[in-house]
């Protein structure tokens, strides 16, 4: 009589506790959302805020953030059992580190990237993912009747603004990296295209006090650009705020253009956007574009979500090393170097062909 068959654990290394058997981390996978849904209950509740220095009980922090003990308690509970605070023996809890990037005044906080990454549309449409797949176009358009930032825009403002704090957050926190790694010595202005409220080229006009720097994106976005940048701040003497579509046209001559995070839309909106930077820098301007990857980071999880999420809204799609090289250099650019900015951002070295 043959033994009924039973998954097993991998074996353990020297003691080290064994990897769950396919089965239940497949059970895991599929609660997913359940996993992301409580992230941002977490963040919407102002946990991570409410958690001192010191382990707290539940009673104190369902106060804090006026939430009921029991359910909290279970909602900790989930978290912790992915790093994301940690329950102790007494039953209390205690931040980690990840947890603490949740706090909105952390200095790398992640609170509205996991806003944004979990608002209401996203449920709308990662269950229409196949529909994605087959037809190779986004599905909100079918969903909601328009394009994904008009939708944004006219239909839901607060997502929208999430939107908006998590590209800032973004950009606040990879701008001095950016000004760090580029060597612009010998240009006398760069263009920051796309550049949302301008950290990227305060940093550059920062590190460069000889330097003329441009902001270039859509009405909305630029009107609320850095208060540094517009009349009576410190750098608007050698900055100019361009309100525009940059992939209608690019309407600024500089030595160097930026591109940091947006070569990710359908393909039609990115060759026109990649064709404008040629035709208004001319033949040795210098094109710096800055993207996440997804075939060579240490986040390939998250990357590959991404791509995913970008396929759902816009039809976009993250880039490989070879995809971008192949954009780039049709464009009529030629890739001269490229090079990590941080885990997460690689910075591709082009010039403009003559």
């Amino acid at each position: 009589m043959t033994a009924p068959s039973r998954e097993l654990a991998a074996p353990s290394e020297q003691g080290a506790p064994s990897a769950p058997p396919p089965s239940m981390r497949l059970r895991e996978l599929v609660f997913g959302a359940a996993c992301a849904a409580a992230v941002r209950a977490a963040a919407r509740l102002g946990v991570a805020d409410a958690v001192g220095e010191a382990p707290m009980t539940v009673e104190s922090l369902a106060a804090a953030v006026r939430a009921e003990p029991e359910p909290l308690r279970r909602l900790l509970r989930a978290l912790s059992c992915y790093g994301l605070f940690a329950e102790r023996p007494d039953g209390t809890f205690a931040h980690t580190d990840m947890s603490r990037l949740l706090r909105e005044d952390h200095p790398h906080s992640l609170r509205y990237i996991a806003l944004w990454c979990t608002e209401p549309w996203t449920w709308d449409a990662w269950p229409r993912l196949d529909e994605a797949v087959r037809s190779g176009r986004n599905v909100v358009e079918d969903l909601y009747g328009k394009e994904f930032f008009v939708y944004l825009n006219e239909d839901a403002p607060e997502s929208a603004d999430v939107f908006n704090r998590a590209m800032t957050t973004s950009s606040e926190q990879s701008a001095r990296e950016v000004a760090a790694l580029l060597d612009l010595s010998g240009a006398s202005s760069v263009a920051d295209l796309g550049g949302g409220q301008g950290h990227v080229v305060a940093s550059l006009l920062d590190k460069y006090p000889s330097m003329r720097g441009y902001l270039l994106d859509l009405p909305r976005v630029v009107e609320k650009a850095l208060p540094r940048l517009r009349e009576g701040g410190d750098l608007a003497d050698r900055a100019r705020v361009v309100p525009g579509d940059i992939r209608d046209a690019v309407p600024v001559e500089a030595d160097v253009y930026v591109i940091k995070n947006i070569l990710e839309w359908d393909d039609e909106s990115t060759t026109r956007l990649l064709r404008n930077v040629v035709e208004a820098g001319g033949p040795g301007a210098r094109v710096v574009v800055i993207e996440n990857l997804v075939d060579d980071t240490p986040s390939m999880r998250f990357s590959t979500a991404m791509d995913l999420l970008l396929l759902l809204n816009v039809g976009g799609a993250k880039h490989t090393t070879d995809s971008m090289v192949r954009r780039l250099t049709g464009a009529g650019l030629t890739v001269d170097d490229m090079r990590p900015v941080n885990p997460y951002l690689h910075a591709f070295e082009c010039t403009v062909r003559g």
